[in-house]
């Protein structure tokens, strides 16, 4: 009596789980990592997972919904060239290889040597339970920018790349739910929630 017993998994999207080991082996799973600190972001999205999958691996539409990426121009051979905004007005860039793909699943990446920030990532598309739509987890490693830029900034790297992810699956889903994604004010629950 009393005894609770513990479950071989759980269905919780990565960055709700309650088991660390899952986390440490999603991130394990990075094919190249690159970075030091981690963000990993979850949200629910009403909309078939392979349709959520297609649009993100065309990640020349990634603009479209991440407020701070100004550019992912193709190369060619699972490369890619990122302009993303970094404060005071400047941009930083690199160039990033697609490191594993498995349609309708998940997406990993890894910058190349000389990148302003490096990074590695991986998104996942899980099925939601009850046919809930799909879960989309963003799982990104990186290395905030530091040197000239300073001390400053690279704090600010360090806090915003977990509040950016979420901002930028909310406007994602909000993009991939209604065609559109609403530019409203916040209110105090979504800056609250933000904040976690």
């Amino acid at each position: 009596m009393g005894e609770t017993m513990t479950p071989a998994h759980d269905n919780a999207p990565l960055s709700a789980s309650r088991r660390d080991d899952q986390i440490g082996n999603a991130t394990h799973s990075l094919v190249e990592p690159k970075g030091d600190s981690q963000s990993g972001k979850t949200v629910t999205i009403d909309r078939p997972r392979q349709e959520l999958y297609d649009y993100w691996r065309a990640l020349e539409n990634l603009p479209t919904f991440m407020e701070n990426v100004v550019l992912v121009d193709a190369l060619g051979e699972g490369r890619y060239h990122w302009v993303v905004k970094a404060p005071a007005g400047k941009t930083v860039e690199w160039i990033a290889a697609i490191t594993e793909d498995r349609s309708g699943e998940f997406i990993a990446w890894a910058s190349e040597p000389g990148a302003d920030v490096p990074n590695s990532g991986r998104i996942d598309f899980r099925d939601a339970p009850g046919g809930r739509g799909t879960w989309v987890t963003a799982t990104i490693l990186y290395d905030p920018p530091g040197g000239i830029i300073g001390k400053v900034v690279a704090t600010l790297f360090q806090r915003e790349p977990a509040i950016q992810a979420r901002r930028d699956l909310r406007r994602f889903k909000q993009l991939m739910e209604t065609g559109e994604i609403a530019t409203g004010a916040y209110t105090k629950a979504q800056l609250a929630e933000e904040m976690d």
